[in-house]
């Protein structure tokens, strides 16, 4: 089993429990990390043997730019989701996104929430 790893992804989104959240955006900090076979793309050299890291960027990218939610916990849950809907060969995800700055009264660097999942409709 193998890794393929995102790190590093940044997004000015509108995500927040508090309608000034919505309003006024935040930045996001999202790293991603997929488990799965690539023992075939190994050997073929082929992008169609593995997970096409430009598609999942893309699935991330459209989830927290084109939707609002109050939580980071739902953030995840949708873009695992649709990931897990989108690549049959992947077995496992874990994501970690930070809210960079939230707005919570003092100076913090970041609030974030990581979750892992496995796939199982395997």
């Amino acid at each position: 089993m193998s890794k393929i790893i995102i790190s590093g992804m940044e997004f000015f989104a509108y995500h927040g429990h508090y309608d000034e959240e919505k309003i006024a955006g935040n930045k996001f900090s999202i790293d991603l990390t997929m488990w799965t076979n690539t023992k075939k793309a190994e050997i073929s050299d082929d992008l169609d043997d593995t997970l096409n890291y430009q598609i999942a960027y893309a699935i991330v990218k459209d989830i927290m730019t084109q939707t609002k939610s109050n939580l980071i916990e739902n953030i995840a849950h949708n873009i695992i989701t649709s990931l897990f809907e989108e690549f049959v060969a992947l077995k496992k995800v874990k994501i970690y996104i930070k809210k960079l700055n939230p707005p919570m009264g003092g100076e913090i660097g970041s609030v974030g929430i990581i979750i892992k999942e496995k796939n199982t409709n395997k």
